[in-house]
């Protein structure tokens, strides 16, 4: 059993010496904001807004604060651990080879799966923006058979997909409705990945303003049309004006739209050797970038739940110029506008998604863990190309049958677990000696103080939604009995962790980052958990089929 939890560890001494510190605090702000403003912005937010109605403003706050805590526990790992910085390299140091492995497959997840999530995005924008031009695709080939079925069988709004699914030719039995534009982008995307692309950094600041001139824009203009009463829609449930119509249940639904927007944060934690004076840089700019991305978050959910119902977005793909459609605001050159600027700062993410994805497998398969091919490098281009094509291949396949809501749920799902368990990797390292220039994550005992916030935060929410405790245990209601069986568990682990920062004296930071992220998981449905659990029972047949017969630090162990 201790062999699949052997570590790697690494030294001092391993350190790149060959890197200059050049970044300052607003470079750092500035790969911050690139990295989390993209589909979530442009694209999940509706998805977001449908679930939860004005009050998912609420969830921004909170999965700001859990990225926040958690942002520091990757800049200590990154600190410590001194090869290229990512969750699987700081698992298999703290954790050991079969969470690696998890945490590996977990971020297979993220980038493979979440890049399906965005070339659907991109298909929403390009294909808006063509219509807006006069130019029009047949709805049958805009968008997944998936998300056209459940349009018709759940009743949807959604004027486009009910027409795909109306107007779709037959193929046999079976309607041909399949999403060209995704495929297409994910191939092109692919083949750019294939032949090498290289990105300057003026070029990525200035894509940066760009978007945040567009957002900014999309506020201005949008807080005119506000109509304040879209703040408090009519609850379906208990007829009432309400900020949360969904209840708080509806609000935490949406999780996996909210939580999307903030992925891409964590990859800052690998520029702990390029920045200056990084033990005050790099978490200073971490935070910078999420407190600004999150006030963006929120203020644009104001503007779009303030013009628009919330119910409208249901399936709407490209909400910040959807709001602007001659049946909202009516604003002919902003939805132009949006649309066109879209395009291109989803088009980047696609990218960086693409070309990260093939470096995880290329980094497992150094390890021994998947199989050598992973590692193999064109001869011209310099890229890993066989790693590239798979790539490609697993974003491209499941456009054919999969749709947004499910591919949100599953990538979100994937990556929270991720920072789970980077949190409580935090808590497991030994304490380190200080060293100048190296980022310290702060020390402050949570004997007393997280109890103290845990069971304080929990009888003031007790206060706040007392009939919601009062039914904690009827897990057999059909709208909340799955969050009240969540916040259940939720209580219980938190409880024991209380206990356990009591005995050891755990660190208070990590300790907030996992508890705060392990609350985002209430949010997740049985299906979620499903699927979830199904990607990982495969990941583990291929582990002790291959990875674990192949790893190199076992063949080094069993030689040693």
């Amino acid at each position: 059993m201790s062999q699949l939890f052997r570590r790697k560890i690494y030294s001092d001494t391993d350190t790149s010496t060959g890197l200059l510190r050049v970044l300052g605090v607003w470079d750092i702000v500035f790969f911050g904001i690139a990295a989390i403003i993209g589909a979530g912005s442009f694209s999940s937010l509706g998805e977001a807004v449908f679930r939860g109605g004005p009050g998912v403003i609420l969830l921004y706050l909170i999965c700001g604060f859990a990225c926040g805590f958690t942002a520091l526990c990757y800049a200590e790992f990154a600190s410590r651990i001194p090869t290229a910085g990512s969750a699987y390299t700081y698992a298999y140091a703290s954790f050991g080879e079969l969470i690696a492995w998890v945490i590996g497959w977990a971020l297979i997840m993220e980038y493979s799966f979440g890049n399906i999530y965005v070339a659907f995005s991109w298909s929403d924008y390009f294909t808006s923006f063509l219509g807006r031009l006069g130019m029009h695709i047949p709805d049958y080939l805009t968008c997944s058979y998936t998300e056209a079925r459940k349009a018709v069988q759940y009743g949807s709004e959604n004027k486009e997909l009910l027409n795909a699914w109306k107007t779709a030719p037959l193929i046999g039995s079976l309607k041909f409705i399949v999403d060209i534009p995704a495929l297409v982008i994910n191939g092109l995307i692919t083949w750019l990945c294939y032949v090498g692309v290289k990105e300057s950094k003026n070029f990525n600041n200035s894509l940066v303003i760009l978007k945040l001139g567009v957002i900014i824009l999309v506020i201005l203009v949008g807080f005119a049309y506000i109509n304040t009463e879209n703040w408090t829609p009519v609850s379906p449930t208990t007829g009432t004006p309400s900020f949360m119509p969904n209840g708080f249940a509806g609000v935490m639904s949406a999780v996996s739209g909210v939580f999307f927007a903030y992925i891409g944060f964590d990859a800052l934690s690998v520029l702990s050797e390029e920045t200056k004076d990084p033990q005050k840089t790099l978490p200073k700019g971490m935070i910078i970038s999420l407190v600004l991305c999150t006030v963006i978050y929120i203020a644009l959910t104001l503007v779009l739940t303030g013009m628009v119902d919330y119910k409208k977005f249901d399936g709407v793909g490209d909400p910040l110029s959807f709001i602007f459609e001659k049946t909202n605001a009516n604003v002919a050159w902003m939805e132009l506008v949006v649309s066109f600027v879209a395009i291109v700062a989803i088009t980047t993410v696609l990218l960086v998604f693409q070309m990260g994805q093939p470096r995880i497998w290329y980094a497992m398969s150094r390890d021994g863990l998947m199989p050598a091919r992973f590692q193999k490098v064109h001869p011209k281009y310099k890229t890993p190309s066989y790693a590239t094509i798979v790539t490609g291949i697993v974003v491209g396949i499941p456009i054919l049958f999969t749709d947004k809501t499910f591919i949100l749920d599953f990538t979100s799902i994937g990556t929270i677990f991720a920072f789970v368990l980077v949190c409580a990797g935090v808590l497991m390292l030994p304490a380190k000696e200080k060293i100048k220039g190296r980022f310290h994550l702060p020390y402050v005992n949570g004997k007393i103080i997280f109890p103290v916030i845990f069971i304080g935060g929990l009888l003031a929410f007790y206060q706040w939604q007392p009939e919601f405790f009062d039914n904690l245990m009827n897990w057999s209601d059909p709208n909340e009995g799955e969050f009240r069986a969540s916040i259940f568990f939720f209580i219980i682990i938190n409880l024991i962790l209380c206990i356990v920062a009591f005995i050891k004296n755990l660190s208070l930071i990590p300790l907030i980052g996992l508890s705060s992220c392990l609350y985002l998981l209430t949010g997740m449905s049985h299906e979620n958990w499903f699927w979830f659990g199904m990607w990982f029972l495969i990941g583990m047949v291929i582990y002790f089929c291959y990875g674990y017969k192949n790893s190199k630090l076992g063949k080094e162990l069993k030689d040693s």
